[in-house]
Protein backbone atom coordinates (compact mmCIF):
# COMPACT_ATOMS: atom_id res chain seq x y z
CA UNK A 1 0.00 0.00 0.00
CA UNK A 2 1.26 3.34 -0.90
CA UNK A 3 1.45 6.66 1.42
CA UNK A 4 -1.43 8.08 -0.67
CA UNK A 5 -3.41 4.38 -0.20
CA UNK A 6 -2.63 4.62 3.14
CA UNK A 7 -3.78 7.95 3.81
CA UNK A 8 -7.40 7.16 1.95
CA UNK A 9 -7.26 4.16 4.34
CA UNK A 10 -10.08 4.14 7.17
CA UNK A 11 -9.73 0.53 8.78
CA UNK A 12 -6.93 0.18 11.26
CA UNK A 13 -6.03 -2.75 13.45
CA UNK A 14 -4.13 -2.35 16.81
CA UNK A 15 -2.07 -5.14 18.15
CA UNK A 16 0.01 -5.50 21.56
CA UNK A 17 3.72 -5.62 20.75
CA UNK A 18 3.98 -8.31 23.49
CA UNK A 19 2.30 -11.18 22.82
CA UNK A 20 -0.62 -10.58 24.87
CA UNK A 21 -4.09 -9.60 23.63
CA UNK A 22 -6.76 -6.96 24.34
CA UNK A 23 -9.04 -9.37 26.08
CA UNK A 24 -8.38 -8.99 29.40
CA UNK A 25 -7.68 -5.13 28.89
CA UNK A 26 -10.66 -2.63 30.11
CA UNK A 27 -12.96 -0.93 27.31
CA UNK A 28 -12.93 2.23 29.94
CA UNK A 29 -9.26 2.28 29.42
CA UNK A 30 -9.32 1.55 25.78
CA UNK A 31 -11.95 4.18 25.28
CA UNK A 32 -9.46 6.82 27.49
CA UNK A 33 -6.57 6.10 25.28
CA UNK A 34 -8.13 6.83 22.11
CA UNK A 35 -9.49 9.97 23.13
CA UNK A 36 -6.86 11.45 24.77
CA UNK A 37 -4.81 10.80 21.44
CA UNK A 38 -7.34 10.35 18.62
CA UNK A 39 -10.17 12.06 19.39
CA UNK A 40 -13.47 10.69 18.78
CA UNK A 41 -13.43 7.54 16.42
CA UNK A 42 -16.41 6.39 14.18
CA UNK A 43 -16.36 3.09 15.75
CA UNK A 44 -14.37 0.77 17.70
CA UNK A 45 -14.43 -3.60 17.98
CA UNK A 46 -12.89 -6.08 18.91
CA UNK A 47 -11.40 -8.82 16.78
CA UNK A 48 -11.99 -12.36 17.32
CA UNK A 49 -8.18 -12.72 17.47
CA UNK A 50 -8.14 -10.27 20.48
CA UNK A 51 -6.83 -7.37 18.15
CA UNK A 52 -8.53 -4.17 18.35
CA UNK A 53 -10.33 -2.40 14.82
CA UNK A 54 -10.61 1.45 14.66
CA UNK A 55 -12.47 2.99 11.80
CA UNK A 56 -11.56 6.55 11.45
CA UNK A 57 -13.38 9.61 10.24
CA UNK A 58 -10.81 12.36 9.09
CA UNK A 59 -6.85 11.85 7.51
CA UNK A 60 -5.47 13.71 10.82
CA UNK A 61 -6.82 11.10 13.15
CA UNK A 62 -5.29 8.55 10.32
CA UNK A 63 -1.75 10.23 10.94
CA UNK A 64 -2.29 10.88 14.35
CA UNK A 65 -3.19 6.82 14.98
CA UNK A 66 -0.19 5.65 12.54
CA UNK A 67 2.06 7.88 14.76
CA UNK A 68 0.70 6.01 18.06
CA UNK A 69 3.07 3.96 19.73
CA UNK A 70 1.15 3.71 23.35
CA UNK A 71 -2.49 3.33 24.07
CA UNK A 72 -2.93 3.95 27.79
CA UNK A 73 0.41 2.75 28.75
CA UNK A 74 0.58 -0.20 26.61
CA UNK A 75 2.78 -0.57 24.26
CA UNK A 76 0.93 -1.11 20.64
CA UNK A 77 1.60 -1.33 16.67
CA UNK A 78 -0.89 0.01 14.05
CA UNK A 79 -1.07 -1.67 10.73
CA UNK A 80 -4.52 -0.61 7.89
CA UNK A 81 -6.82 -3.75 7.65
CA UNK A 82 -6.15 -5.83 5.16
CA UNK A 83 -9.20 -5.87 3.51
CA UNK A 84 -11.87 -3.69 4.50
CA UNK A 85 -9.87 -0.52 3.25
CA UNK A 86 -10.06 -1.58 -0.69
CA UNK A 87 -13.50 -2.50 -2.28
CA UNK A 88 -13.93 -4.04 -6.40
CA UNK A 89 -16.46 -3.41 -8.77
CA UNK A 90 -16.92 -4.99 -12.57
CA UNK A 91 -16.54 -2.17 -15.70
CA UNK A 92 -18.09 -3.53 -18.71
CA UNK A 93 -16.97 -1.58 -21.97
CA UNK A 94 -16.31 -2.19 -25.43
CA UNK A 95 -13.96 0.56 -25.97
CA UNK A 96 -11.49 -0.67 -23.71
CA UNK A 97 -11.28 -4.20 -25.44
CA UNK A 98 -7.70 -3.26 -26.31
CA UNK A 99 -6.23 -1.31 -24.30
CA UNK A 100 -3.57 -2.91 -22.14
CA UNK A 101 -4.61 -3.24 -18.71
CA UNK A 102 -1.09 -1.31 -17.60
CA UNK A 103 -2.26 1.91 -19.78
CA UNK A 104 -5.62 1.55 -17.86
CA UNK A 105 -4.22 1.54 -14.26
CA UNK A 106 -1.98 4.46 -15.18
CA UNK A 107 -5.16 6.58 -16.48
CA UNK A 108 -7.43 5.74 -13.40
CA UNK A 109 -4.96 5.95 -10.56
CA UNK A 110 -6.35 9.70 -9.79
CA UNK A 111 -9.84 7.87 -9.29
CA UNK A 112 -8.12 5.39 -6.35
CA UNK A 113 -7.64 2.99 -8.38
CA UNK A 114 -5.08 0.34 -7.29
CA UNK A 115 -5.80 -2.75 -9.63
CA UNK A 116 -6.70 -3.55 -12.91
CA UNK A 117 -7.64 -7.31 -13.85
CA UNK A 118 -9.17 -8.53 -17.08
CA UNK A 119 -11.45 -11.48 -17.32
CA UNK A 120 -11.15 -14.27 -19.28
CA UNK A 121 -12.75 -17.19 -20.41
CA UNK A 122 -11.61 -20.61 -22.06
CA UNK A 123 -13.42 -21.56 -25.35
CA UNK A 124 -12.54 -24.39 -27.92
CA UNK A 125 -9.23 -24.85 -25.36
CA UNK A 126 -7.83 -21.56 -25.71
CA UNK A 127 -7.71 -18.36 -23.37
CA UNK A 128 -9.90 -15.35 -25.05
CA UNK A 129 -10.54 -12.07 -23.23
CA UNK A 130 -13.42 -9.98 -22.57
CA UNK A 131 -14.90 -7.29 -22.08
CA UNK A 132 -15.30 -7.43 -18.53
CA UNK A 133 -12.52 -5.55 -16.82
CA UNK A 134 -12.62 -5.75 -12.62
CA UNK A 135 -11.34 -2.95 -10.98
CA UNK A 136 -9.73 -2.61 -7.27
CA UNK A 137 -10.49 0.90 -5.71
CA UNK A 138 -8.40 2.07 -2.81
CA UNK A 139 -11.35 2.84 -0.65
CA UNK A 140 -14.28 0.97 1.19
CA UNK A 141 -16.67 2.84 -0.89
CA UNK A 142 -17.59 1.38 -3.81
CA UNK A 143 -17.75 4.35 -6.52
CA UNK A 144 -20.65 4.41 -8.75
CA UNK A 145 -19.06 5.53 -12.01
CA UNK A 146 -15.80 6.24 -13.37
CA UNK A 147 -14.78 8.70 -15.92
CA UNK A 148 -12.49 6.34 -18.57
CA UNK A 149 -11.17 9.39 -20.81
CA UNK A 150 -13.93 10.52 -22.54
CA UNK A 151 -16.14 7.96 -21.13
CA UNK A 152 -18.44 7.43 -18.43
CA UNK A 153 -18.34 4.18 -17.04
CA UNK A 154 -20.48 2.84 -14.40
CA UNK A 155 -19.23 0.65 -11.84
CA UNK A 156 -21.28 -2.99 -10.45
CA UNK A 157 -20.21 -5.30 -7.48
CA UNK A 158 -18.52 -8.05 -8.07
CA UNK A 159 -20.80 -11.14 -8.31
CA UNK A 160 -19.07 -13.03 -11.11
CA UNK A 161 -20.66 -13.36 -14.58
CA UNK A 162 -24.16 -12.75 -16.03
CA UNK A 163 -26.50 -15.56 -16.87
CA UNK A 164 -26.38 -14.67 -20.40
CA UNK A 165 -22.42 -14.89 -20.66
CA UNK A 166 -22.63 -18.50 -18.45
CA UNK A 167 -21.99 -21.65 -20.11
CA UNK A 168 -22.71 -24.08 -17.13
CA UNK A 169 -25.78 -26.07 -17.03
CA UNK A 170 -28.89 -24.63 -14.68
CA UNK A 171 -29.33 -26.16 -11.26
CA UNK A 172 -31.69 -24.71 -8.32
CA UNK A 173 -30.49 -24.42 -5.32
CA UNK A 174 -33.38 -25.11 -3.72
CA UNK A 175 -34.88 -28.71 -5.13
CA UNK A 176 -31.19 -29.67 -7.17
CA UNK A 177 -33.92 -29.45 -10.23
CA UNK A 178 -32.02 -28.62 -14.10
CA UNK A 179 -33.77 -24.85 -14.19
CA UNK A 180 -33.17 -21.99 -12.33
CA UNK A 181 -33.72 -20.96 -8.64
CA UNK A 182 -36.46 -18.41 -9.36
CA UNK A 183 -38.42 -21.20 -12.21
CA UNK A 184 -41.96 -21.48 -11.46
CA UNK A 185 -41.54 -25.27 -11.99
CA UNK A 186 -39.63 -25.89 -8.99
CA UNK A 187 -41.01 -28.21 -6.57
CA UNK A 188 -39.78 -26.64 -3.39
CA UNK A 189 -41.59 -23.32 -4.74
CA UNK A 190 -44.76 -25.51 -5.17
CA UNK A 191 -44.62 -27.05 -1.83
CA UNK A 192 -44.01 -23.23 0.10
CA UNK A 193 -46.51 -21.90 -1.78
CA UNK A 194 -49.59 -24.87 -0.83
CA UNK A 195 -48.43 -24.60 2.43
CA UNK A 196 -48.70 -20.64 2.72
CA UNK A 197 -52.04 -21.02 1.03
CA UNK A 198 -53.63 -23.80 3.88
CA UNK A 199 -52.14 -21.17 6.60
CA UNK A 200 -53.54 -18.29 5.46
CA UNK A 201 -57.02 -20.34 4.24
CA UNK A 202 -57.18 -22.64 7.79
CA UNK A 203 -56.26 -19.75 9.78
CA UNK A 204 -53.30 -22.33 10.73
CA UNK A 205 -49.55 -21.41 11.85
CA UNK A 206 -46.84 -22.30 9.66
CA UNK A 207 -45.58 -25.48 11.15
CA UNK A 208 -48.99 -26.44 11.33
CA UNK A 209 -49.75 -25.90 7.78
CA UNK A 210 -46.45 -27.53 6.77
CA UNK A 211 -47.35 -30.56 8.96
CA UNK A 212 -51.09 -30.65 6.76
CA UNK A 213 -49.87 -30.47 3.53
CA UNK A 214 -46.52 -32.95 4.06
CA UNK A 215 -49.17 -35.46 5.59
CA UNK A 216 -51.13 -35.53 2.49
CA UNK A 217 -48.05 -35.36 -0.10
CA UNK A 218 -46.98 -38.66 -1.05
CA UNK A 219 -43.78 -40.02 -0.04
CA UNK A 220 -41.40 -39.74 -3.84
CA UNK A 221 -40.62 -43.82 -4.42
CA UNK A 222 -43.41 -45.37 -2.09
CA UNK A 223 -46.19 -46.53 -3.75
CA UNK A 224 -49.54 -47.08 -2.68
CA UNK A 225 -49.93 -50.83 -1.97
CA UNK A 226 -46.69 -50.25 0.10
CA UNK A 227 -48.17 -47.60 2.37
CA UNK A 228 -51.22 -49.29 2.97
CA UNK A 229 -49.48 -52.60 3.77
CA UNK A 230 -47.69 -50.68 6.50
CA UNK A 231 -50.63 -49.02 7.79
CA UNK A 232 -52.11 -52.33 8.32
CA UNK A 233 -49.25 -53.97 10.04
CA UNK A 234 -49.15 -51.49 12.45
CA UNK A 235 -52.88 -51.08 13.26
CA UNK A 236 -52.64 -55.36 13.50
CA UNK A 237 -49.87 -54.57 16.11
CA UNK A 238 -51.54 -51.92 18.27
CA UNK A 239 -54.72 -54.33 18.42
CA UNK A 240 -53.30 -56.97 19.78
CA UNK A 241 -54.43 -57.51 23.66
CA UNK A 242 -50.98 -56.47 25.90
CA UNK A 243 -52.24 -58.24 28.79
CA UNK A 244 -52.68 -61.23 26.77
CA UNK A 245 -48.99 -61.07 25.57
CA UNK A 246 -47.58 -60.29 28.86
CA UNK A 247 -49.43 -63.58 30.16
CA UNK A 248 -48.00 -65.66 27.10
CA UNK A 249 -44.97 -64.52 28.07
CA UNK A 250 -45.15 -65.60 31.88
CA UNK A 251 -46.05 -68.86 30.93
CA UNK A 252 -43.60 -69.55 28.30
CA UNK A 253 -41.23 -68.34 31.33
CA UNK A 254 -42.48 -70.19 33.82
CA UNK A 255 -39.76 -72.51 35.66
CA UNK A 256 -42.34 -75.21 35.96
CA UNK A 257 -42.08 -77.84 33.24
CA UNK A 258 -45.21 -78.44 31.45
CA UNK A 259 -45.14 -82.20 32.88
CA UNK A 260 -44.46 -81.37 36.58
CA UNK A 261 -47.80 -78.84 36.23
CA UNK A 262 -49.81 -81.65 34.97
CA UNK A 263 -49.57 -83.53 38.01
CA UNK A 264 -50.22 -80.64 40.22
CA UNK A 265 -54.00 -80.41 41.59
CA UNK A 266 -55.71 -78.40 44.11
CA UNK A 267 -56.37 -79.87 47.40
CA UNK A 268 -60.20 -79.63 48.58
CA UNK A 269 -59.29 -78.09 52.18
CA UNK A 270 -57.37 -75.72 49.67
CA UNK A 271 -60.30 -74.71 47.57
CA UNK A 272 -61.84 -71.59 50.03
CA UNK A 273 -58.23 -70.66 51.36
CA UNK A 274 -58.10 -67.24 50.61
CA UNK A 275 -54.53 -66.47 51.06
CA UNK A 276 -53.40 -68.82 48.82
CA UNK A 277 -50.16 -67.09 46.97
CA UNK A 278 -50.63 -67.69 43.00
CA UNK A 279 -47.33 -67.48 42.02
CA UNK A 280 -46.95 -70.58 44.31
CA UNK A 281 -46.12 -73.66 42.04
CA UNK A 282 -48.49 -76.08 44.01
CA UNK A 283 -51.32 -74.23 42.79
CA UNK A 284 -51.18 -73.53 39.06
CA UNK A 285 -54.33 -72.50 37.46
CA UNK A 286 -56.01 -74.40 34.73
CA UNK A 287 -53.33 -77.13 34.79
CA UNK A 288 -55.58 -79.60 36.91
CA UNK A 289 -57.02 -82.93 35.18
CA UNK A 290 -60.65 -83.56 34.25
CA UNK A 291 -61.20 -86.02 37.25
CA UNK A 292 -59.58 -83.34 39.58
CA UNK A 293 -61.52 -80.60 38.49
CA UNK A 294 -64.90 -82.48 39.15
CA UNK A 295 -64.04 -83.73 42.76
CA UNK A 296 -62.98 -79.92 43.36
CA UNK A 297 -66.84 -78.75 41.72
CA UNK A 298 -68.28 -81.51 44.26
CA UNK A 299 -66.46 -80.53 47.23
CA UNK A 300 -66.78 -77.14 46.30
CA UNK A 301 -71.07 -77.75 46.47
CA UNK A 302 -70.62 -79.22 49.69
CA UNK A 303 -69.21 -76.45 51.48
CA UNK A 304 -70.93 -73.49 50.29
CA UNK A 305 -73.91 -72.55 52.09
CA UNK A 306 -77.20 -73.08 50.87
CA UNK A 307 -78.20 -69.94 49.68
CA UNK A 308 -82.50 -70.69 50.05
CA UNK A 309 -83.87 -69.05 53.22
CA UNK A 310 -84.75 -70.70 55.97
CA UNK A 311 -88.34 -70.98 57.11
Amino acid sequence: MTSKELTNATFFVIRRTESDTFASVSPFLIQKGLAATVGSVKAVSKMRSGDLMVEVNTTKQVEQLLSLQMLSNIPVTISPHANLNFSRGVISESDLYNVPEEEILEGLREQKVCEVRRITIRRDGQIVKTKHLIFTFACPDLPQTITAGYLRCSVRPEVGHDSAECTGQENCINCKGDHPSYSRSCKTWTLEKEIISVKIKNKLTYPEARLAVTNRTPIQGLSYAAAAKKKSLKASTTQKNPIAREADSLYESSPVSKRSRRRKTFPASDAMDTDVNPSDTDYVIGQASEEDESLLEANFKQAAPDPSPKK
